[in-house]
């Protein structure tokens, strides 16, 4: 428990230090981009808004996390961590939609753009992304660290794209670099968008946490615990993807000692399927689920 409250401090310190880094440096490009009237500027200044805004979600959801249960809530607050995932997942979206929009016009109509201003901010920016990215990278890497690592990547890959493509019309005068290097950006954050949305949709959805078999579960209880005859209604789900949860059945005889067989089922589910809240419901006979399903 005290390794989750220091990861989780990790988690809060890292995003909120990244948050004021990308906040920052957005307002230095869009003063730079006003003032050289350099809309490449202007518009990576308006992606470096949407990246500070979802660093300030998922800091916000990372601290909200932290608070203990209560009578609205009897789980906590960790699901605050995987929808902030999603909702950043989501603007991801909308963010490479518009990428693709921006590259494709370019490349019908290339637009001319001066090139120190961009090279210039566009390192500053790379080194600050760099530095947000590794403060990330040091972190537990759950869902929703990793969706806002996702945005701070896309504008890492942004500020090289631009770096080469501000080099590229410097000394040959291509203005197809900058479209161009932009639809590989695309590829590589939709893939990575992709994952996180389907995780933090998965867990949303109350789907069976990645490495939890039920088949095993069912037939390891059955054959390792001697007073277990049989495991059923088994259901498992995770607050996050760090945090599964289990209900289930257990028939066990009559003359079974049933604080002894609950203990071992627990242990058995934290040992080797990582589990470590469960709750079993044990049955002498008939399960009344069943009967009640059968009209009975």
């Amino acid at each position: 428990m005290a390794r989750s409250h220091h990861h989780a401090e990790t988690d809060i310190a890292a995003l909120r230090k990244a948050c004021m880094l990308i906040s920052s440096f957005m307002l230095v490009e869009l003063a730079v981009g006003l003032w050289a009237n350099a809309l490449v500027l202007i518009a990576d200044a308006g992606h470096m808004f949407l990246d500070a805004t979802a660093l300030a979600l998922a800091w916000w959801a990372a601290h909200l996390s932290e608070r203990g249960f209560d009578q609205q809530h009897s789980y906590g607050y960790h699901r605050f961590q995987v929808l902030a995932a999603f909702v950043n997942g989501l603007t991801l979206v909308g963010l490479i939609f518009w990428l693709i929009v921006e590259a494709v016009q370019r490349l019908i109509h290339p637009e001319s753009m001066d090139p120190w201003p961009t090279l210039i901010i566009a390192s500053l920016g790379f080194i600050v992304n760099l530095m947000a990215f590794r403060l990330l990278h040091n972190t537990s890497g759950n869902t929703n660290i990793r969706s806002a690592a996702l945005h701070v990547l896309g504008d890492l890959l942004g500020s090289a794209a631009a770096i080469f493509a501000a080099a590229v019309v410097m000394i040959w005068g291509w203005l197809y670099a900058d479209p161009s290097l932009t639809l590989i950006i695309v590829v590589i954050l939709g893939r990575g968008a992709y994952g996180v949305l389907r995780e933090s949709a998965h867990i949303l959805l109350e789907g069976v946490p990645a490495g939890v078999n039920l088949a095993q579960i069912k037939t390891t209880l059955t054959d390792e615990i001697k007073d277990v005859d049989g495991v059923h209604h088994v259901h498992a789900w995770g607050l996050t993807a760090e945090k599964p949860l289990l209900t289930l059945h257990a028939l066990i005889p009559e003359n079974a000692e049933v604080q002894q067989v609950v203990a071992d089922i627990k242990r058995l589910l934290k040992e080797r399927f990582d589990i470590e809240h469960s709750t079993v419901q044990v049955e002498l006979g008939p399960c009344p689920d069943d009967m009640h399903d059968n009209g009975h």
